[in-house]
């Protein structure tokens, strides 16, 4: 396997213990709830706290990665990470878990980033697309397969066990790190981020990127928390819950596939719309389920899944295509702010929007929000041009 191909994977690895850790923990807030005395919103922070540890420790991603070197940075991270983890499954109570979750956040946060700009840099810009297509699967087959997995975990032993598996994946992953990277560099110009920032939202497809992922995807992460406690109401078990994940994951699979295929011919904008209208009408959905074994909960999240992956896939390529070697380090720390950002803000936001509605009509009022807030980035996406598709030098009017 060549450097390129292996610095890939070690990224992809990561961003899979990072995706595990946000959707397979869902599916045991009930559980944790029960266990801690916890309310909705300090789970909803047991969620949000750990995108919040990764956000803001992304901005000192490039500058660390510029002082200590890529490898040495990533060996942290993954021995951080493995730490973290290990604490939040043993801990007993609520406010200690959202510490370590944090915890987890931050170690995650300089894993990230700095994985993904040494992957983007080491692969020529005509095959970025490829590289996006494999984050892309990631994306999806972590998301399926995790709260199925995890759901089954909480049934079998424990909640505390979504925590603690995590710590020999991590070591896995640190011993191949080990192995497998070279030693790497000590990238020029990623260390000044902070004030590259206002230069990069200049760029049109740039911005609309992450305002999409910031309103997509990251109102279907909050979605799914509400998603969890309210059919746990219904007489879900977390295993039925993370089993809707696999309808979602199937469409998420034709979305990717859609895009690969339609962006280059019809651009981003008609992606996006789609998806966006796609998943608003999933969320909608989700209020129409009465039960166990309710068709309406399968179609919902094909909904989310079909809409949700079309945005976050077309956002994905958006973003990164034609962005200088000498800046993806920039490039891929503003990137993963916002999607931690976005990963942060929608559970935190729609746990605080349940217990603000209060009563039993309140996640039916909280997926109505959701829904509107999914559409709001259509005014922005329909500005781009027709054929949008390699847009990053046009700046925004």
């Amino acid at each position: 396997m060549d450097e390129r191909n292996r610095v890939a994977w070690i990224y992809l690895l990561g961003f899979a213990l990072d995706l595990v850790n946000m959707f397979a923990a869902n599916v045991a807030m009930p559980r944790i709830g029960q266990d801690l005395a916890a309310s909705v919103g300090q789970l909803s922070w047991v969620s949000g706290i750990y995108t919040l540890g990764l956000t803001v420790v992304i901005p000192a991603g490039p500058r660390l990665a510029a002082w200590l070197g890529e490898k040495p940075l990533i060996g942290v991270a993954l021995a951080g990470f493995a730490a973290m983890s290990a604490l939040a499954g043993a801990t007993h109570d609520i406010h200690a878990l959202i510490g370590w979750r944090f915890g987890q956040g931050l170690f995650g946060g300089l894993l990230i980033p700095v994985g993904q700009a040494w992957a983007y840099r080491l692969t020529p810009a005509s095959e970025r697309s490829a590289l996006t297509t494999r984050v892309m699967f990631v994306a999806l087959l972590i998301p399926a397969l995790s709260p199925m997995l995890g759901g089954a975990l909480v049934d079998a032993v424990s909640w505390r066990w979504l925590y603690l598996a995590n710590v020999p994946l991590a070591l896995i992953v640190l011993a191949l790190a080990v192995v497998w990277l070279p030693k790497g560099g000590h990238p020029a110009g990623s260390a000044a981020f902070l004030p590259a920032i206002p230069s990069l939202l200049r760029l049109r497809a740039l911005h609309t990127a992450m305002l999409v992922y910031l309103l997509v995807p990251g109102v279907f992460v909050g979605v799914n928390l509400i998603a969890a406690l309210h059919l746990t109401t219904l007489g879900y078990s977390p295993a039925a819950i993370g089993a809707l994940m696999l309808p979602w994951a199937a469409a998420s699979a034709v979305a990717i596939m859609t895009t690969r295929r339609g962006f280059g011919r019809f651009g981003a904008r008609p992606l996006l719309f789609v998806g966006m209208v796609a998943q608003a009408l999933g969320i909608l959905a989700l209020g129409k389920i009465v039960g166990p074994g309710d068709a309406w909960a399968p179609c919902a999240f094909v909904l989310m899944g079909l809409g949700g992956s079309l945005c976050s896939s077309t956002a994905q390529t958006l973003a990164f295509t034609g962005v200088p070697d000498a800046r993806m380090g920039q490039a891929s720390a503003l990137w993963n702010m916002n999607r931690q950002l976005a990963f942060c803000l929608g559970p935190v936001a729609m746990g605080a929007a349940w217990q603000a509605f209060g009563g039993s009509n309140a996640p039916y009022t909280t997926l109505g929000l959701a829904a509107l807030l999914t559409l709001l980035p259509t005014t922005v996406a329909l500005r781009l041009s027709r054929r949008h598709t390699f847009p990053l030098e046009e700046t925004s009017a």
